[in-house]
């Protein structure tokens, strides 16, 4: 595996449940292990208010040519607008990922952690099942 999976930019979590997908861009994520990662999705996030222990979730490390999903996917919430509207996306199950992405990765949230400075705040810890890189972005 890279150590690269993560990159300091715009990852993209997403997920479909009871059928809806739920997307977010969430800049701040990192490796904790060979096969486990840490994520931190902010307290207004419908993505990260619906998650679950348990779910199966998709996550895109964009590549710089994507800076637009980025953008697009950061903006409103996911139960007011089709985030993925004019996206061009995956879906494996209830596993989405955005296509064109640096790093393409499935994953299960392990635990649900609440900090004591902002207990609404979700930082998700997952298992990386599936880790698929374009070396070429």
């Amino acid at each position: 595996m890279s150590n690269y999976v993560f990159n300091h930019g715009a990852n993209i979590v997403a997920y479909k449940k009871n059928g809806r997908i739920y997307g977010m861009c969430c800049a701040w994520g990192m490796l904790v292990d060979y096969s486990k990662a840490m994520m931190l999705l902010g307290e207004q996030s419908d993505t990260g208010n619906n998650i679950e222990v348990g779910d199966i979730i998709g996550i895109s490390a964009l590549s710089s040519e994507q800076r637009e999903i980025a953008l697009k996917l950061g903006d409103g919430h996911s139960t007011s607008v089709n985030k993925f509207d004019g996206i061009d996306y995956i879906e494996d199950g209830c596993v989405v990922n955005v296509v064109g992405s640096k790093t393409i990765i499935k994953a299960r949230v392990l635990k649900i952690l609440h900090m004591e400075e902002n207990p609404k705040d979700n930082l998700i810890y997952v298992d990386l099942i599936d880790i698929k890189e374009d070396s070429k972005k």
